[in-house]
């Protein structure tokens, strides 16, 4: 089936219902935003995009881009969302490597085009393994690659996130995140439309506004920047959370301290999960059960996880209907990066507990090699953060003429560098003990809050003086 089709048998019977409540106060219905779609597809096909074409989208968060998305679904085409914020040389790099059948830069502006098209009102069919989108990666090593997701791969794992965490016509989520990126593209908007639940619609996170819109949901998917700047406003209640039943945190890693503190305002368990963009979603936290601070959770229904090398500790590698199909013209790459017996190998360090629960230590590009010794940044991250004045770490590798990599932690906050590291040598064993800590006001970050190492790593390439 057409994804689109799985999504719209959601859409709530009285279409009369909102989809989208905007800041001014007005709605989108389900009924609106139908008819749009089809109009918009109608649009797409007068422009002659084909099934199997790209469609291509930069430009600013809006329901209009919502409705481009629905619509090249509805189409058969390929939907190719980029951020808002790339430059001119990597808007080049994305449109060679894609080739666009269409490129989109206002989202508003060609759906009010789409007014006067012929409405398109049946979708084209599609099997599952036939491709939905391509989601580039962040390209912090080599040029990036574009993730080929399936109309199968995503449906499944829409399905499988609406179930677990028990979404429901009465739900209303609070939707601050961009739409260019799989967490509220993919996450966010397909457990609403499952569930035929209304969206309070933000442009992006304004503490303000986020303020406002949880009195009026049930349910927030943000990064730990948003829970973080959350805490740090005072008109950030327990009572102005009560309204809430479930706070989800993914795409980067959540500070056990923030977790701790969360509760303590609120009453609240943030649910952690874990996912990437070739899988959209991998593990998650239980909705009924325990939440763990640093742990991403179980599994999802479906997904087969391992811990390849052998050991207690190793990298994470995964099958299932929600991986993604290949690297967009990638094939060699494709290859390297899955098994024989068909694992994606995912590139990220954690363990498994005997009952499932997943704890990630890092990337394994992030890995440390010290004096022939392996050690994982998380490790040492986790007792850093837990000291006096450490807002929050971040540990890298960088040269070192004696050890091949010295340990070296980025720090947030302020305090005496040989008190902390003596501390960290109380906890720790000597070779995983920072040799260096630098205090800065800010951590360089993408635009989904992860901590960017690899611009530390040039940063401070030259810290130990390697010759």
């Amino acid at each position: 089936m057409n994804l689109y089709d799985r999504l719209a048998a959601g859409f709530p019977p009285d279409r009369n219902r909102p989809a989208f409540r905007l800041g001014d106060g007005s709605a989108v219905t389900y009924g609106a935003l139908e008819a749009s779609v089809g109009q918009v597809a109608g649009q797409l096909i007068a422009k002659e995009v084909r099934p199997g074409d790209r469609v291509a989208l930069q430009a600013e968060k809006s329901v209009a881009g919502v409705t481009i998305y629905l619509a090249t679904l509805k189409v058969g085409a390929v939907f190719l969302p980029l951020n808002a914020a790339y430059t001119p040389a990597e808007v080049d790099y994305f449109a060679a490597d894609a080739e666009p059948a269409l490129f989109i830069t206002d989202a508003e502006a060609f759906v009010a085009e789409a007014a006067s098209a012929a409405p398109l009102s049946s979708t084209v069919a599609r099997a599952a393994d036939d491709l939905a989108a391509i989601i580039y990666t962040s390209g912090t090593t080599g040029r990036s690659k574009g993730a080929m997701l399936s109309h199968g791969a995503l449906a499944a794992n829409a399905v499988a996130l609406h179930e677990i965490w028990g979404f429901t016509p009465d739900d209303v989520l609070l939707h601050a995140l961009p739409i260019f990126h799989v967490h509220g593209l993919f996450v966010a908007l397909h457990c609403a439309f499952l569930s035929g639940a209304a969206m309070v619609w933000l442009p992006r996170f304004d503490d303000a506004q986020v303020l406002a819109g949880l009195a009026k949901s049930t349910v927030m998917m943000g990064v730990p920047t948003f829970y973080t700047r959350l805490l740090a406003n005072p008109g950030f209640t327990r009572e102005r959370a009560a309204h809430m039943r479930l706070f989800v945190c993914g795409s980067a890693p959540l500070l056990d301290s923030t977790f701790a503190e969360f509760e303590e305002r609120t009453g609240q368990r943030i649910l952690e999960r874990y996912g990437m963009s070739e899988a959209v979603i991998i593990t998650s936290n239980p909705l009924d059960g325990e939440r763990i601070a640093g742990s991403v959770g179980y599994p999802l229904p479906g997904v087969e996880l391992r811990i390849g090398g052998g050991g207690d500790t190793g990298v994470i590698e995964i099958r299932g209907p929600s991986v993604f199909s290949a690297y967009w013209r990638m094939p060699k790459k494709t290859a390297e990066e899955f098994t024989a017996d068909g694992f994606f190998i995912t590139g990220d360090v954690g363990r498994q507990d005997p009952d499932g629960r997943v704890w990630i230590s890092g990337r394994a590009k992030d890995l440390i090699i010290t004096g022939g010794y392996n050690v994982y940044p998380k490790e040492v991250e986790l007792v850093l953060d837990a000291l006096p004045g450490v807002t929050e770490s971040a540990v890298i590798g960088a040269p070192h003429r004696d050890f091949g990599e010295g340990v070296l932690a980025v720090v947030i906050g302020q305090g005496d560098e040989a008190a902390l590291i003596a501390a960290c040598r109380e906890r720790l064993a000597a070779y995983k003990a920072p040799k260096r800590i630098v205090f800065v006001d800010d951590l360089p970050r993408n635009a989904m809050g992860k901590v960017q190492k690899n611009l530390l790593r040039e940063r401070y390439t030259d810290l130990f003086k390697v010759g």
